[in-house]
């Protein structure tokens, strides 16, 4: 057997073309999974996103395809959104019939809470539900519906039929604070988070329907030239 046979220099290059040969079938294979999969990950998801929209919005309130009749958002200060977010638009027969926005709370007690907000065309909320937040557990997390003990009444649901016409805008306040929202004692800070990011997005959406619902589909809203989207 010849010496030159185990070489260093031809052993690393043996070495590397194995690990070579490895890290192509791994990624084949990772590749291969990942189409097969593909479909039922885009399908769950899909399905989350109707769960959680027909929480706000009921199904039989629309008959378009809501989930692809959406158009983005780029980052805006009023609704909390830093990296931009999601408006999706129910309509029955073609005419609309409301939208559903995401946004987020900056200010709660352990950091951003992000919600969905869905406002009728009439002005109104159908439903309000919070998508993730840190709150305290058994504290200030009763702002998430699934987390509220209260499941007879649970406080989010308050939103639920409100508009600036039946609950003047100075009222979208704690009733700690002069207004005429519920709170739990010792939360109050995450009350009052959620209350004020809900009316700053009723706010900019009543304000922006029509351009909204008149937007692309799959294009980004762009505020006009008045800067209204900020």
């Amino acid at each position: 057997m010849s010496t030159t046979q185990y070489t260093a220099g031809r052993t690393a290059a043996r070495t590397g073309a194995i690990l070579t040969v490895f890290a192509a079938l791994f990624t084949a294979a990772m590749a291969f999974t990942y189409s097969l999969t593909k479909p039922d990950i885009a399908a769950a998801v899909a399905e989350t996103k109707r769960k959680l929209i027909a929480e706000v919005l009921p199904p039989d309130a629309y008959d378009n395809a809501l989930l692809e009749d959406a158009i983005h958002l780029p980052a805006n200060e009023k609704l909390g959104l830093d990296d931009g977010g999601t408006v999706y638009r129910a309509r029955e027969a073609g005419s609309p019939v409301a939208l559903i926005v995401e946004a987020r709370a900056p200010n709660g007690y352990g950091g951003a809470i992000g919600m969905i907000v869905a406002v009728r065309t009439d002005g109104s909320l159908s439903g309000v539900r919070v998508t993730d937040h840190k709150e305290t557990p058994g504290l200030g997390d009763y702002v998430d519906r699934k987390k509220d003990s209260n499941k007879a009444s649970p406080w989010i649901d308050q939103f639920s039929g409100t508009s600036f016409e039946t609950l003047p805008r100075d009222d979208w306040r704690v009733q700690k604070d002069g207004g005429r929202f519920i709170y739990r004692t010792g939360a109050t800070i995450s009350a009052r988070a959620v209350i004020e990011a809900v009316a700053k997005t009723l706010d900019w959406t009543n304000a922006h329907r029509e351009a909204l619902f008149a937007t692309p589909t799959g294009t980004t809203f762009k505020p006009n030239a008045g800067g209204e989207a900020k």
